[in-house]
């Protein structure tokens, strides 16, 4: 899937379902954590629309859409590589197991490569980056929305296990991030889908 399918799936009221929306919204946090943003999903994202004042999500739109009329490819790429990349390391360290343990590669990952093989997920070889990174939490979770095969309970286990115990916090994290001025907003945004997405499951019967 394109960045820009990936944006405008996301984009409020371009979906009714609820479903979908999700899906489309965790995809865009995916693309936008495992590489900087291009210009086009740049300029896809300053025309979002927030939606009703009264949204739960409406003011992390509004904020992402003037973070990207405020920026451009190059900066965002600059920026992406200081907080994720680095010289050694970047500033921050988008991993389950660092964020629970303290350590990368640690019992974490572990129990998560397990869920995913039970899930019938593989690793790309092309990937580098282990399985408990943000990105591939985020893509994860969408496919398995999408997946009508998947039951709620599988879907919300998935997020229970690896997502609601520390990611929450990573996104806090981004918006006081030396580093962060666009991506100040997708923490924004990936704290605020968090806490309602939390909800939605809380409250979905089986």
């Amino acid at each position: 899937m394109s960045e820009e399918h990936a944006a405008v799936d996301a984009v409020p009221g371009a979906v009714d379902d609820a479903d979908a929306l999700r899906a489309g919204i965790y995809r865009l946090l995916a693309t936008l954590l495992a590489a900087p943003p291009s210009q086009e999903l740049l300029d896809t994202l300053k025309v979002v629309e927030a939606g009703e004042d009264d949204a739960p999500l409406a003011p992390a739109w509004r904020m992402l859409a003037l973070a990207a009329q405020r920026t451009s490819a190059a900066a965002a790429d600059d920026e992406y590589h200081a907080l994720f990349v680095g010289i050694t390391r970047g500033e921050m360290m988008p991993y389950g197991s660092w964020y629970l343990t303290g350590f990368l590669m640690e019992r974490p990952l572990a129990e998560l490569r397990q869920d995913l093989k039970e899930l019938g997920y593989a690793r790309d070889p092309d990937v580098k980056e282990p399985e408990d990174h943000a990105a591939a939490l985020c893509e994860t979770m969408s496919l398995l929305i999408d997946d009508q095969d998947t039951g709620f309970g599988r879907r919300k286990k998935f997020f229970d296990d690896h997502i609601e115990p520390w990611m929450m916090r990573f996104f806090q994290d981004l918006q006081s991030a030396e580093a962060a001025e666009f991506y100040g907003a997708v923490g924004l945004l990936g704290e605020k889908f968090l806490q309602v997405d939390k909800r939605y499951l809380g409250m979905t019967p089986h």
